[in-house]
């Protein structure tokens, strides 16, 4: 008896061991919301803000593509899978290759299993930096990490096989349908491959350059051009509409087969270069490249440090930290070459980063506060990528995908994240030209530009001129361009107010309450107006007529930097809360999508609070303005919860879009929210119930003087969710807001949580 009661004594405290000294990288689960899900979004290898997200794809061509969960097939392994964008996908195969009658189809391209392969979905393995699974057709294991410009693939096959291939293809399914207008793959010499595919999909054309070099000599290679068909032991592969290649190499059973693939949109030194200086270093150590991404994913996710609240709570916690640095790219070289909206290259200043991605459409309620807390870094270099665009095009970018302008969700909201890092002194470069650039984004119409697209606010003459948009100008005149219009133009007059610039301050505030001019006085909602001036008629608050992905009853709740206007605008508390909480109460998280609109007619598809898309994440923070502040509490404790969660099927109920919904939940578990994303000279911060029991915020000392920010929530548990009080270093706060420097000095927030709503 006494020994096995020292065994579990032993077996209790090596489990407890386990447990308590996990590493917050240990709590990622890359598999979460990857079931219809977007392209961007999979168990892809990777680094913060890299290049390369380097992973399995297995859908066809259209919508969404990339990886889908529930398919138990693998077509191959892509390096960019950046909104609107791709490049280069690679296979290994033991199969009889097929080239002839190949449809662009992810699943079925070819005959059999001659172009996809089954695998063993138990085998899947995947964490930050890291993809792993057992290839069954292809009879290999294959293993995949990245640097940033780079993916190091490792394939490790189950027996010896003369002729194993490795498949390389320039064209293959995308979100975004691109096309291949030209295309070269090169034999450099019998361990490297070089090559090029220029591409076209909605927004963008880009030149992807690549160079392969194999840990073995290979035996020969044939290819594919849709021209010429295929043919055998060529020097050369090059064409247009679809090229692809396949190299033979003899492997001994597990013997590692492995390709270093180094990328640039600049150049073929580009490519070169970049494989030089971040995959030589590892030789061919495979492992020692796995060990280096997870180390830096963990220094990342462990800048925040969580305690209390379940497992699943801390799983949920870090795969969103990790999905808020996942999905956006560097498309500069490492050398600080990059190409800009004009197809011109550029050299940045030793150090420099062009990023790059989808839009910055209310980042200010996710993302921005996120990055501001734990990485004033990346902060810092958005800033400086917006500054070097308008440099070289005379514009800011809402969404530089692949740096290009694109005017997509036509709004120009990267204003707000680079006067908040202005404001909150995480950018201390030339304000004038800072102010200069944003300026410019609220006092010119926006214009195409030559080789790219729009740049700027499309119709903003026409909200100056009439001070709304009218809904029958066009296809994308919609009701909600003044919305965002009038908080743009807030955010650059409070610029301008701490540069003393009064003039511009008094007009842009002016311009800022425009939203009142499609604020139904009766009705008491936004509603869409003509060129007349005439309110839309048949009026459905719930249609998605006229509105950018989503309706009038989400939008009418879009005034972030005049919530106090709003409240007495619909009729005073009561009447706000009473609309507000019963949305609430009809919504659950099934009702959430993102595109469930049919624009074209006045018909109600969606309805209410929609935390699945970017228009409407701020509702449960409006009862903080409205006085009832433990309904904040309650609905963001409920959303949490339960509209997140934790299994591939059910990640998040929505439109993760780039880790936007994955930085609104980190934020708000820790307590916190920015309603107009820090642009005032003293940035304030909504307070919340924390989900966890403490929190530590890391500080970067190179920007803020404080050393932690410790959030604490005493007697927190799910039925304690209510504040009873707060402090602040040991003072009473009186209101749910704190400032953004008080934070960034570092200290203590303290929370007193309790069952039933506080009376503080």
């Amino acid at each position: 008896m006494k020994t096995i009661s020292i065994l579990l004594l032993l077996v209790l405290s090596i489990q407890g061991y386990s447990q308590t000294n996990k590493e917050p990288i240990d709590y990622v689960d890359c598999f979460i919301g990857t079931s219809n899900s977007r392209w961007m979004l999979g168990p892809y290898a990777g680094r913060p803000f890299g290049m390369v997200q380097l992973g399995p794809d297995n859908q066809n061509d259209g919508w969404m593509a990339g990886y889908e969960y529930s398919i138990s097939n693998v077509s191959g392994f892509s390096h960019i899978h950046a909104w609107t964008m791709c490049g280069l996908i690679m296979m290994p195969q033991v199969q009889d290759p097929t080239f002839k009658d190949r449809p662009i189809d992810a699943a079925y391209r070819g005959a059999g299993a001659s172009y996809h392969s089954r695998i063993l979905k138990e085998s899947e393995k995947a964490f930050p930096g890291y993809y792993a699974v057992e290839l069954y057709d292809s009879d290999a294991k294959a293993e995949l990490t990245a640097t940033t410009h780079c993916g190091f693939h490792k394939y490790t096959f189950n027996d010896d096989y003369e002729n194993a291939l490795i498949l390389i293809d320039l064209l293959f399914p995308a979100e975004y349908s691109a096309k291949l207008t030209d295309g070269e793959i090169t034999i450099k010499d019998r361990q490297t491959i070089t090559g090029y595919s220029t591409l076209t999909s909605s927004y963008n054309e880009w030149t992807l350059h690549f160079e392969i070099r194999f840990n073995k000599a290979f035996n020969s290679m044939n290819g594919w051009t849709q021209r010429q068909g295929e043919r055998e032991d060529v020097h050369k592969v090059k064409g247009h509409g679809d090229v692809a290649s396949y190299i033979t190499f003899n492997v001994k059973k597990e013997e590692p087969l492995m390709a270093k693939v180094g990328l640039s949109l600049v150049s073929a030194e580009g490519a070169s270069k970049n494989l030089e200086q971040e995959l030589e270093v590892y030789d061919w150590d495979f492992n020692r490249a796995v060990n280096d991404a997870r180390d830096e994913w963990n220094e990342l996710l462990g800048r925040i440090k969580v305690e209390g609240g379940t497992h699943e709570d801390k799983v949920k916690f870090y795969t969103n930290l990790y999905r808020c640095y996942s999905q956006k790219q560097t498309w500069s070289d490492v050398d600080g070459k990059y190409v800009d909206p004009f197809e011109q290259v550029q050299q940045l200043p030793e150090g420099g980063v062009m990023y790059g991605g989808d839009a910055f459409w209310n980042t200010f309620w996710n993302l921005n506060p996120l990055w501001s807390f734990i990485s004033p870094e990346i902060m810092k270099n958005w800033v400086d990528t917006q500054l070097e665009l308008f440099d070289k095009t005379g514009w800011t970018n809402n969404g530089p995908t692949g740096l290009e302008h694109t005017g997509v969700m036509e709004v120009t909201h990267e204003v707000v994240l680079m006067i908040s890092a202005w404001q909150k002194g995480i950018w201390k470069g030339d304000e004038k030209k800072l102010y200069k650039a944003v300026r410019n984004v609220v006092t010119n119409q926006g214009e195409i530009l030559p080789g790219t697209g729009l740049a700027g606010n499309d119709y903003l003459n026409v909200f100056v001129e009439k001070g709304y948009v009218p809904y029958n100008l066009g296809r994308k005149s919609r009701t909600d361009r003044a919305l965002n219009y009038a908080f743009d133009f807030y955010c650059v007059a409070q610029m301008a107010k701490a540069l003393g610039k009064s003039d511009d301050y008094d007009d842009f505030m002016k311009k800022s309450e425009y939203w009142r001019n499609i604020f139904h006085p009766s009705i008491k909602y936004i509603v869409p107006k003509d060129t007349s001036g005439n309110w839309l008629d048949k009026f459905d608050p719930l249609s998605g007529y006229s509105f950018t992905e989503g309706n009038s009853w989400q939008y009418t709740w879009y005034i972030p930097h005049n919530v106090t206007g709003l409240i007495e605008a619909m009729g005073g508390e009561e009447v706000f809360n009473k609309r507000l909480e019963n949305g609430f109460l009809k919504s659950n998280k099934k009702q959430f999508a993102a595109h469930a609109f049919d624009r074209s007619r006045k018909k109600a598809i969606e309805c209410y609070i929609n935390h699945g898309n970017e228009a409407n994440m701020q509702p449960a923070y409006l009862f903080n303005y409205s006085g009832k502040p433990h309904l904040t509490q309650k609905y963001t404790r409920a959303i949490l919860d339960n509209f997140y969660g934790s299994t591939p099927y059910h990640g998040w109920e929505g439109d993760e879009d780039e880790g936007q919904m994955g930085g609104w939940y980190v934020i708000s578990a820790m307590g916190l929210f920015e309603m107009t994303g820090g642009v005032e000279a003293k940035p304030m911060v909504d307070l919340t119930s924390p989900l966890f029991d403490r929190v530590t915020i890391h500080l970067d000392n190179t920007y803020y003087p404080g050393k932690t920010f410790v959030i604490e929530a005493k007697n927190n548990s799910k039925e304690n969710l209510y504040i009873q009080g707060i402090k602040l270093n040991g003072k009473k706060v009186k209101k749910p807001v704190i400032s953004f420097e008080e934070i960034v000095k570092g200290g203590k927030l303290e929370f007193e949580m309790g069952p039933k709503p506080g009376k503080w």
